[in-house]
């Protein structure tokens, strides 16, 4: 088969179109034909060499794939030869094929077709286990989310809006902003031109955001931490503004609030499939309904990865670049 693979950490061009041996499913896997893959900011993180995969991962990009059934490894019951899947990876979702846990498959949705199917997966995943599962959002209450515009912030609003909450974003131009108005989300904050804090207090009349969805890590703590509500909760699942920062207690602990913190690529593959099963229960749904869908920019053929990767880093999109197989 053909992979995407990185021979020496660098920038886009480090992105190699390569033949490499086929995988195999071993206990409890499947292996996929991929139809496309998505690009996620860690996919950029792994190419410059600052992210490697777990242990016993593909070494190929890719944290998400589409496709269809292939070939069943041993112990694997409950799917078939030729159904149409996508899947939470830990890697190689730059390939013509991929071998991944039966607990990490979900059933393209009614109404998606297989590739757009791969915009899914990690986003997801991510919104439903930190958004919902961790920081248990409610109806009424107010979720802020950081990169509004992005793959997770566009899951993230329509996620929200879903069960009953009022969303703020924050993003980087008007276009951005309304593309996430027309999502649902109700408090647009230009970043560039405006304090999220003091707009988030304005519009929900000093209270603040009950949870918080950060992609920006030590950059953004402090404030999000201003911005948060009274037993509010705050959820860093980036580090897009560095990793250390400094933290008054004081406020925390005044606001009786709590801070989580969580990576899905290296969490136990246990962790995953109960979070893959929670997205099967209450996020495909609201797929098959019609009242969340994936947002999709364009698609990039998976042999022009770089491209897509060039796309990432100029933040010019919004929602997911797909990588569609040959």
């Amino acid at each position: 088969m053909h992979a995407i693979t990185i021979p020496e950490p660098g920038g886009p061009e480090a992105l190699v179109w390569d033949e490499v041996p086929d995988p195999e499913p071993g206990e409890g896997e499947v292996l996929i034909e991929v139809a496309a893959s998505a690009v996620n900011r860690a996919d950029l993180l792994q190419r410059l060499g600052y992210y490697d995969p777990p242990p016993g991962a593909s070494p190929y990009p890719g944290l998400e794939c589409s496709g269809r059934i292939a070939a069943l490894g041993p112990g694997v019951s409950g799917w078939a030869v030729g159904d149409e899947v996508c899947a939470l990876l830990s890697g190689g979702g730059y390939a013509e094929k991929v071998a991944v846990p039966a607990g990490q498959l979900l059933p393209v949705p009614t109404g998606l077709d297989v590739r757009q199917a791969a915009a899914l997966p990690e986003v997801a995943c991510t919104v439903w286990s930190n958004v919902f599962m961790i920081a248990h959002l409610r109806p009424g209450e107010t979720l802020l989310v950081h990169g509004g515009s992005s793959g997770i912030g566009t899951m993230a609003i329509q996620l929200a809006k879903a069960v009953g909450a009022k969303v703020a974003v924050t993003a980087g131009s008007k276009e951005k902003l309304d593309h996430c108005a027309a999502l649902g989300a109700d408090i647009l904050v230009n970043y560039r031109e405006q304090d999220f804090v003091e707009e988030i207090k304005r519009a929900t009349d000093g209270a603040g955001a009950d949870v918080i969805l950060d992609i920006m890590g030590a950059k953004y703590l402090e404030r999000n931490v201003n911005a948060l509500a009274v037993n509010g909760r705050l959820a860093i699942i980036g580090l897009q503004g560095g990793a250390k920062g400094e933290l008054n207690i004081g406020v925390l602990l005044g606001k009786r609030a709590a801070i989580s913190a969580t990576s899905l690529r290296a969490r136990p593959a246990d962790e995953k499939t109960a979070i893959v099963a929670a997205v099967r229960e209450h996020v495909w749904p609201l797929v098959a309904a019609g009242h969340v869908r994936p947002v999709i920019d364009r698609e990039v053929p998976m042999s022009e990865a770089a491209a897509a990767h060039h796309v990432l880093e100029e933040s010019g999109h919004v929602g997911k670049v797909l990588l569609v197989a040959p």
